[in-house]
């Protein structure tokens, strides 16, 4: 019988397993090394990690959990059933396991548009966040995609890293004062449908319209929409927010009892930094739970 089931291994997974493997807690790690930022050349905002390359930050994090005696293997997770006091999980390996309480901290997969280009691109020059990436295109001609008042919001936020900013709703209209506010603050729309995204080796250099010029560009940011990477907190019952992550409480707990669900998945700011900080939140609360449990009153 494991403490604790952690579903992924990446900064929240990893920060709440050391934190859970220094409480003397019984835990395994199931990862596929699959995370969201892996095509990502650097992680950045996160104190004296700067730049350091998303696999390299992990590795650094599971090489620390062998001392507190975490166990970490290279296996999803199929499938839980609560059974009253604790989780009966099945792996994709076909074993199944045992543990009081499960914290789910898979992230989430962009949902990138099936454009001829766009995905060769992703994680080179196109980026879903500008905290995360607009430094390093600070002053380039800049693309803004999607559609509504996501890519409104996205493109006048870009204002801070580029004065050259344009919107690409590829195809959408943009309601009338979306358009008049854009107007205001020197942002041009391209509302044509777009044919392809042409680059070098990944490096954007133009958008291709279905008619019109071509709009040269160096980099694009876009906001098109993202889901869990993984479905099971959602079989479990977790109810989602209206952004589609697993709405969760101020110590990652969820709506369902012993399930915790932390980073990106989860209702806060999707920063590796904050999946971290959210990974120890939830490893504290458990622990708490753990105790409360063992401890006669």
């Amino acid at each position: 019988m494991l403490d604790v089931l952690v579903v992924g291994g990446g900064p929240a997974g990893l920060s709440a397993a050391l934190m859970l493997g220094r409480c003397r807690r019984q835990v395994l790690v199931c990862d596929l090394a699959e995370p969201r930022n892996r095509r990502s050349h650097g992680l950045h905002g996160y104190l004296t990690r700067d730049g350091i390359a998303p696999q390299a930050f992990n590795d650094l994090g599971r090489r620390e959990l062998p001392a507190y005696g975490v166990e970490v293997r290279c296996v999803g997770v199929t499938g839980a059933q609560l059974l009253d006091d604790h989780y009966r999980v099945a792996l994709g390996d076909g074993s199944l396991g045992d543990a009081r309480y499960l914290l789910i901290a898979t992230g989430v997969i962009d949902d990138l548009p099936a454009i001829p280009g766009f995905g060769e691109c992703y994680g080179t020059s196109i980026f879903h966040c500008p905290y995360c990436d607009g430094w390093e295109q600070r002053d380039r001609p800049l693309a803004a995609f999607g559609h509504g008042t996501h890519v409104t919001g996205l493109a006048l936020g870009l204002k801070t890293w580029s004065a050259d900013v344009v919107v690409c709703t590829h195809g959408s209209r943009l309601a009338r004062h979306f358009r008049e506010r854009l107007s205001r603050n020197g942002i041009a729309i391209r509302t044509e449908p777009i044919a392809r995204l042409e680059h070098a080796d990944g490096v954007l250099t133009s958008v291709l319209f279905t008619s019109g010029d071509p709009l040269p560009r160096d980099a694009m940011f876009f906001s098109t929409g993202q889901r869990p990477q993984s479905d099971l907190a959602t079989k479990l019952g977790c109810t989602l927010t209206r952004r589609g992550t697993v709405n969760t409480g101020t110590l990652c707990d969820t709506n369902v009892p012993r399930l915790f669900v932390a980073g990106d998945a989860s209702r806060d700011a999707q920063f590796v930094v904050v999946a971290a900080a959210e990974g120890v939140k939830a490893a504290v609360a458990i622990n708490k739970a753990l105790q409360a449990e063992a401890i006669a009153r």
